[in-house]
């Protein structure tokens, strides 16, 4: 059973679009949402937990329509976001007496077992707690209910990278029994490089690409030449940087001629990102 199928989502505004947004995610596995700013990562997610509705296309969620369940599934569902911007006033231990009458099956025992790994004192109000222990109480939460797939927004922005990489060893813990599957949408792309097994690329509100990490990565070449090599292969760069050098391009990977004397190497999720935004200014 898919954790996660989305097909064909599309949602319109004035100024921005959705198109036919289409992935799957499976059991068991941490999924990288990447995209720029704007990309449409957070229109997807919301589109696929009706927080707005989709003008067009389905979403089953743990082999369940999310339209036809959604009752049901967000009790199996853990969403956790980067900050904690509501009832900052309040204590810990106030707050979580609210949000546990959401849910049938919360467990005060794995919840208290993650205040204790995360160093959370309960008394303490949520404007007192520092970014990266906004984010573990987010998680805390979220954890707690016995959800099934974690969908986390931008979860560490704004952490240092102490911080951020001990909640990626909690990330990769997670799904290690296949129970537990992960969507991790973010623009900080080294943290998907340390524990992501797929990798969905989004730009201006299309799916670019989803499959396994390595084989998305391996699908593109970052070319650096001369400046006189530059039209060889100018008109099948996704874009490209003028430099001292010469010129830096991405290409993918199957338009390359591994022949010619241009140096290429397997380029990194951010240079990725890079050059496929740069494509919007030539």
């Amino acid at each position: 059973m898919l954790a996660l199928d989305i097909k064909n989502l599309n949602k319109s505004y004035p100024t921005f679009q959705l198109k036919d947004v289409s992935f799957q995610l499976g059991q068991g596995y941490i999924m990288g949402f990447i995209g720029a700013n704007g990309a449409g990562k957070t229109t997807t997610i919301k589109s696929m937990l009706n927080m707005i509705q989709p003008d067009s296309g389905e979403v089953h969620i743990l082999g369940r329509n999310i339209a036809e369940h959604e009752t049901g599934l967000k009790q199996e569902i853990g969403y956790a976001l980067g900050g904690f911007d509501f009832y900052s006033r309040s204590k810990i231990k106030k707050l979580t007496s609210v949000v546990k009458g959401f849910y049938t099956n919360w467990d005060d025992e794995t919840y208290y077992s993650y205040l204790r790994r995360f160093k959370l004192d309960e008394n303490k109000k949520i404007t007192e707690l520092s970014t990266g222990m906004k984010v573990k109480y987010n998680l805390a939460l979220a954890l707690s209910h016995g959800s099934k797939l974690i969908i986390l927004d931008e979860p560490t922005s704004g952490l240092d990278p102490i911080a951020r990489d001990e909640l990626l060893d909690i990330f990769q813990n997670l799904v290690v029994d296949g129970e537990i599957s992960i969507l991790f949408s973010t623009h900080i792309t080294s943290d998907l490089e340390k524990c992501a097994d797929y990798i969905t690329f989004i730009d201006n509100g299309q799916i670019i690409n989803s499959c396994e990490k390595e084989e998305f990565v391996e699908s593109y070449r970052l070319l650096n030449g001369a400046e006189s090599q530059l039209n060889q292969v100018k008109e099948q760069l996704i874009s490209y940087k003028k430099n001292s050098f010469g010129f830096t391009g991405l290409i993918h990977a199957q338009d390359y001629d591994p022949s010619s004397d241009i140096k290429a190497a397997t380029p990194s999720l951010e240079e990725i990102m890079i050059y496929f935004a740069k494509k919007e200014s030539i």
